[in-house]
């Protein structure tokens, strides 16, 4: 399985879709991956939440990561990984599910809104951090956290992200995001999702698409080139 930060490289959009049901997720999913999304995240508090993972797994696990959201407990880890989910991402700071994630092979991604929170996921084995909610910090309190947590681990702020947004936390040294109702929500249909998608990912630097396959982090940290050497004056003085 890849890595978390090589798929955010590619492409470092989360799509969160909250009370999908599974009767969408063929329109849906075809849209999100057309427009280059390639982590798709159902949370457990939808309608048949193992079902819709069940179907994108089946469906899209060859092209994209899949797997739930609003994960509380090891049992639900467990349900989901039997459903073909390879990504367990969590509202909050619990170890027990992180390990168990990491034992079954997934991909785990548990919240935190402290450094205390965000190094004991770090100890348990976590391959990124959802900095959640995201409306209660700001980009310098990201700023500030990343000057501490190690560079290897990947970022997501979640919460309240959407186009306008992106570009300041991107320069905190945000590595993705989880986009939530902005992009999602239930009723929307697949043309709408992609129009949402595209704008999304016109929000990244260089207007990135996944579909490029550019590392994120190189594009966010690219200098301008230096200014040329001024001419030297050829006056002389009396």
């Amino acid at each position: 399985m890849a890595t978390l930060a090589s798929l955010l490289a590619k492409a470092p959009l989360v799509a969160i879709l909250r009370g999908i049901r599974p009767a969408e997720i063929p329109g849906i999913a075809a849209a999100l991956i057309g427009t280059g999304f390639r982590i798709l995240e159902v949370p457990l508090n939808s309608p048949e939440p193992l079902e819709s993972i069940a179907r994108l797994a089946r469906g899209h696990g060859g092209e994209a990561l899949v797997g739930a959201g609003t994960v509380r407990r090891v049992s639900e880890v467990e349900a989901v990984h039997t459903a073909g989910g390879r990504l367990i991402v969590m509202p909050h700071a619990d170890a027990a599910v992180v390990r168990r994630a990491k034992e079954l092979g997934m991909l785990a991604i548990p919240g935190f809104l402290t450094p205390s929170e965000a190094f004991a996921m770090i100890d348990a084995g976590a391959d990124g951090l959802k900095l959640f909610p995201a409306e209660a910090a700001s980009p310098a309190v990201l700023r500030s956290l990343r000057a501490v947590l190690p560079k290897e681990i990947p970022i997501l702020p979640v919460g309240g992200i959407d186009a306008g947004s992106i570009p300041a936390w991107l320069q905190a040294g945000a590595d993705g995001f989880g986009i939530g109702s902005a992009l999602y929500k239930p009723g929307i249909d697949a043309a709408e999702i992609a129009l949402r998608g595209r704008k999304l990912m016109q929000a990244l630097p260089g207007n990135a698409s996944a579909a490029a396959g550019w590392p994120l982090a190189s594009v966010k940290r690219r200098r301008p080139p230096p200014a040329p050497p001024r001419p030297r004056s050829t006056s002389r003085t009396s």
